[in-house]
C-alpha cells in the first residue's frame, strides 16, 4: 500500500544532521510542490486533499526505522500531513503526541508565522506502528524524537528556511523532548499545556486540585462524585445499557463497575482540565435524577471511558505514562470509604496484559527537566492557570536562554497565546516571529491574505483522554 525505502536513506539524513551538515535543499523555484515531494527519499504521497486558497494539503507516509539504534533493521510507515503555503516561508513541525489529524488545520504558531506545517503521527498510534511491535525498545521518548529529527531533516530539502516545533499537551511534551535530544533542528519550540512529571515527594497535582477554583465549586464536584458512587447500582445499569448499545467490553480494566469507579474519580480532574469555572453552576445536586447525573458525566468524563474500545487507541500513551512519562496520583482521599478498587487508577491498569511493562525509567523526566533549566534555548511554554496539567509545569532555570513561560488567567487545557493578556500575547507573538526571522508584526496585506477560513484555523488538538 505504501512505498518503502531502505532505512539507509533515513540514516544518511540523520547522520548529516549529527555532524552539522544540512541536507541539500531542493531548488524549488516555480516547481510544483507535488513534484518536489517525489524527490524526498522515503516519502510517499498518499493523497492530495482540498485546502483553502493559497494552500495545498497532502497526506503522506514516511519510512522510519522501527528502532533508530538499528537503522538497517525493520522499518515502518509513519503518517504525516503537509500543509504547503510557500517554499520560502517558515515551517512548523507539529505533533499532537497522538494520531495525526487528516484535516488541514493550522496550529497557532503556524498562523502566527503564516507558514507551512508538517504534522506527524506519534509512533505506535495506529496505523504508524511497527510490526512486529517491540514496545520496550521502540516506544520511548528518544525514539519518537528521532522520528521527528529524521522527518525535519528530510523536509529541510524542501523548506530550507526557519523551523519551529510545537504541540499541545502530550504534543507539547513531545516537542520539548525533540528539542532536548536534537537541539539544533529547529529555531524555536512552543509547547502548550505540557506537563513535566518529574518525580516529586510532594504531589503538586493533588495540592493544586485541593485549591483550584472556589470552595463552593470544589464542594459541589466532590458531592456529585460521592453521590454517584453511592448510586453506582442505578448508574451502573445506565452504563451497561450504553455499553450494550455501543458494543463496549471491559476486559482490560476488568468490569463496567471498575470503569465507572475510575471515571468518577477522574471526573474532578477532567472538569478543571476542560471546563470553564462558570460550568460549576451546571453540576447536578446529590439526589438528582440518574439520567441527569449520567448526562453530566457524559459531558465531563463518560462513565464508560475505560471500555476496551475507548482505551485501545490510547494504549501507547498509557504505556509511556507507565514506563517513562509518569502521571498524577489519583485525587480520591475523600472517596476512599466508597471505593471498591482502591489504587486502580494508575496507567498500568489501562494497558492490556498482552503488552508487557518494563521497569519504570526514573531518569527520563529528570533528564529533560535538567536540560530545560540548564541548556534550553528558544523555548516558549504556555499554560492555563486552572488546568491541572499545569500543576507541574516545565520551569526555566539559570541556563535557559531566550526562553519564556506564560499562564493564561483562568485558562484550562485549551489555553493558547491569543488568550493571554494583550501585552503578553503581543510579546509572545513577537518572540515567535523573531525566531522565524520575521518582523514583529505581519503587514496588513499578509494578515488579510490568510484571514477568514471558517473551520480551518482551529488548533488541531486531538481529542485526548480526559487525564491527558
Amino acid at each position: 500500500m505504501r512505498r518503502l525505502l531502505t532505512a539507509f536513506s533515513t540514516v544518511l539524513l540523520s547522520a548529516a544532521a549529527v555532524v552539522g551538515v544540512a541536507p541539500t535543499a531542493v531548488a524549488a523555484g516555480d516547481r510544483d510542490i507535488r513534484a518536489v515531494l517525489d524527490t524526498v527519499p522515503g516519502l510517499t504521497v498518499v493523497s492530495e486533499d482540498p485546502a483553502p486558497a493559497g494552500f495545498r494539503f497532502f497526506e503522506l507516509t514516511f519510512t522510519q526505522p522501527a528502532d533508530h539504534r538499528n537503522p538497517h533493521g525493520p522499518a515502518f510507515q509513519q503518517r504525516f500531513t503537509l500543509l504547503h503555503h510557500d517554499f520560502s516561508a517558515p515551517t512548523v513541525a507539529f505533533t499532537s503526541g497522538y494520531n495525526v489529524s487528516t484535516a488541514p488545520n493550522r496550529s497557532e504558531p503556524t498562523r502566527i508565522v503564516d507558514g507551512n506545517q508538517l504534522s506527524m503521527e506519534y509512533r505506535y498510534f495506529a496505523p504508524s506502528r511497527p510490526e512486529p511491535a517491540d514496545w520496550s525498545r521502540q516506544l520511548t521518548i528518544w525514539q519518537a524524537a528521532a522520528d521527528e529529527h529524521a522527518a525535519v531533516q528530510a523536509f529541510k530539502r524542501i523548506y530550507p528556511g526557519k523551523w519551529l516545533a510545537t504541540g499541545a499537551s502530550k504534543g507539547g511534551m513531545t516537542a520539548t523532548y525533540f528539542r532536548r535530544f536534537f537541539p539544533g533542528d529547529v529555531d524555536g519550540t512552543i509547547p502548550y499545556v505540557a506537563p513535566n512529571d518529574v518525580i516529586d515527594p510532594l504531589d503538586r497535582y493533588n495540592d493544586f486540585l485541593a485549591h483550584v477554583g472556589d470552595p463552593a465549586c470544589r464542594a459541589s464536584l466532590k458531592a456529585i462524585q460521592r453521590d454517584a458512587l453511592k448510586r453506582r447500582g442505578e448508574l451502573g445499569e445506565l452504563a451497561k445499557a450504553d455499553a450494550a448499545k455501543n458494543g463496549y467490553t471491559f476486559s482490560t480494566v476488568g468490569s463496567v463497575d471498575k470503569s465507572l469507579e475510575i471515571s468518577v474519580i477522574d471526573s474532578y480532574f477532567a472538569f478543571w482540565q476542560y471546563q470553564p469555572a462558570s460550568a460549576c453552576a451546571s453540576v447536578p445536586k446529590p439526589g438528582a435524577p440518574a439520567a441527569d447525573v449520567w448526562a453530566w458525566f457524559e459531558q465531563v468524563e463518560s462513565l464508560n471511558t475505560y471500555s476496551d474500545q475507548q482505551l485501545e487507541p490510547y494504549v501507547p500513551y498509557y504505556y509511556q505514562a507507565a514506563v517513562q512519562l509518569g502521571s498524577p496520583e489519583a485525587y480520591d482521599s475523600y472517596l476512599r470509604d466508597l471505593l471498591r478498587y482502591p489504587g486502580a487508577d494508575v496507567p498500568a491498569t489501562f494497558v492490556p496484559p498482552s503488552v508487557k511493562l518494563p521497569r519504570f525509567d526514573y531518569l527520563a523526566m529528570p533528564d529533560v527537566d535538567f536540560w530545560v533549566k540548564t541548556q534550553g534555548k528558544q523555548l516558549l511554554f504556555v499554560y492555563g492557570s486552572n488546568d491541572p496539567w499545569g500543576a507541574e509545569p516545565f520551569e526555566l532555570g539559570f541556563g535557559s536562554k531566550d526562553s519564556y513561560r506564560y499562564f493564561v488567567p483562568g485558562g484550562n487545557h485549551g489555553s493558547n497565546i491569543a488568550q493571554l493578556p494583550a501585552a503578553q500575547s503581543a510579546e509572545a507573538t513577537a518572540t515567535i516571529r523573531r525566531w522565524a526571522g520575521l518582523p514583529a508584526q505581519p503587514s496588513p496585506s499578509a494578515r488579510s491574505a490568510t484571514a477568514g477560513f471558517p473551520g480551518f484555523d482551529a488548533d488541531p488538538l486531538t481529542a485526548e483522554r480526559p487525564r491527558l
